[in-house]
C-alpha cells in the first residue's frame, strides 16, 4: 500500500520534474528527485523553494510546511541508487521515445518488485512504455499539467496490461495529493492532446493562412470561449517543439491529415523559436515581465 510517508522516485528535475516532487513532498511523501545532472539538481531545489515562498506570501500554506516539504526532499544522480527504496516511481523526463524506454528498463532492473512505474508521458504509449519492462500490469500514465503545484487534473492512462489494482492506487494518490484524477485509455494523444493539440493546430493554420492575426485569434478564444490563455500564448507556455511532437505522434497513430503538424509550426520549431524556453515564439516572452508583446515575425 502507498500512503503518505511512502518513498516516491521522481526521475527527470525539469519544470515538471521538480513540480511532481514539489507536490508529493508538500503532502508528507518521501521524494528523491534523479537527475544525471547536480546541476540541474540543485535549480530545481533552488524553484521549488522559490515556489513554496510564494504560497506562503499568498498565505495559501504555512511558513512550517515550506520547511517540511524542503525536507521531505533528497537528490540522486543515479537511477539505480534513487529507486531502490521506491514504492512508486514517477518518470518525468523529456518526450523522447527511446529516452522514456531505456529509463523504463533501468527501473525495472533497480526498483522494488512490487514498486509502481508511472510516466508523465503526455502522448507517448503506455502500452509501449510498459513492454520495456518485466512488470506491464505495475506500469501506468500519470500526466500531470503544468505548473503541477497549480493545475488540479492529473491524466491517469491505463497501458493494454495496467492492473486495476495499479489504477485504483493511483487514483487514490492523486486524490491524497489535492488534484482531480481522470481514467482514460492507451489510445495516441489520450484525452487532454487529442482535443488540444488539433485546436492550437488549427489557430496556427489560422495564422499561417492569414485568416487572423496573433492577438486576434488569442482573444476570440479568450473572451468568445472562456479560455484563461489563447491557443497560440498556450502553445508558447507549452513548447512549440513539445506540440509538434505531440501532433507527429497523432498523425503517426492515426494516420488522419488533419493531425499533421502545420507547415508554420514545423517552420519555428527548425528555427529555434519554441516560446517561453527560447525567449520567442509567437509572443516575446521577457523573464520577469507579463507584458504580451507579439513577435515581430507577426505584426502587420
Amino acid at each position: 500500500m502507498i500512503d503518505i510517508g511512502s518513498p516516491v522516485a521522481v526521475i527527470g528535475a525539469g519544470t515538471m520534474g521538480n513540480g511532481i516532487a514539489h507536490v508529493f513532498a508538500q503532502h508528507g511523501f518521501k521524494v528523491t528527485l534523479i537527475d544525471i545532472s547536480q546541476q540541474q539538481l540543485d535549480k530545481a531545489i533552488t524553484t521549488i523553494g522559490r515556489n513554496l515562498d510564494r504560497m506562503v506570501a499568498k498565505e495559501i500554506i504555512r511558513k512550517e510546511l515550506k520547511e517540511e516539504t524542503l525536507h521531505n526532499i533528497v537528490t540522486a544522480t543515479s537511477i539505480e541508487a534513487g529507486v531502490e527504496q521506491a514504492a512508486l516511481v514517477v518518470e518525468a523526463a523529456t518526450e523522447n521515445t527511446a529516452l522514456k524506454l531505456k529509463i523504463f528498463q533501468q527501473i525495472d532492473a533497480a526498483a522494488p518488485e512490487g514498486a509502481i512505474l508511472a510516466s508523465n508521458t503526455s502522448s507517448i504509449s503506455i502500452t509501449r512504455i510498459a513492454a520495456a519492462t518485466q512488470r506491464p500490469g505495475q506500469v501506468i500514465g500519470m500526466h500531470f499539467m503544468n505548473p503541477v503545484p497549480v493545475m488540479k487534473l492529473v491524466e491517469i492512462i491505463n497501458g493494454y496490461s495496467t492492473h486495476k489494482t495499479v489504477t485504483d492506487t493511483i487514483t487514490a494518490i492523486s486524490r491524497q495529493l489535492g488534484k482531480t484524477p481522470c481514467v482514460v485509455n492507451d489510445y495516441p494523444g489520450f484525452i487532454a492532446n487529442r482535443i488540444l493539440m488539433p485546436m492550437i493546430n488549427e489557430a496556427i493554420s489560422s495564422l499561417y493562412e492569414g485568416i487572423a492575426g496573433v492577438e486576434e485569434i488569442d482573444c476570440i478564444m479568450k473572451l468568445g470561449m472562456a479560455h484563461p490563455m489563447g491557443p497560440l500564448q498556450l502553445a508558447d507556455f507549452i513548447g512549440l517543439d513539445v506540440c509538434q511532437s505531440i501532433l507527429q505522434v497523432l498523425h503517426d497513430g492515426f494516420g488522419h491529415p488533419k493531425y499533421a503538424p502545420c507547415p508554420l509550426l514545423v517552420n519555428m520549431v527548425t528555427a529555434g523559436k519554441l516560446g517561453v524556453k527560447t525567449g520567442e515564439g509567437f509572443y516575446l516572452h521577457t523573464p520577469g515581465s507579463k507584458e504580451l508583446v507579439v513577435s515581430s515575425r507577426f505584426r502587420s
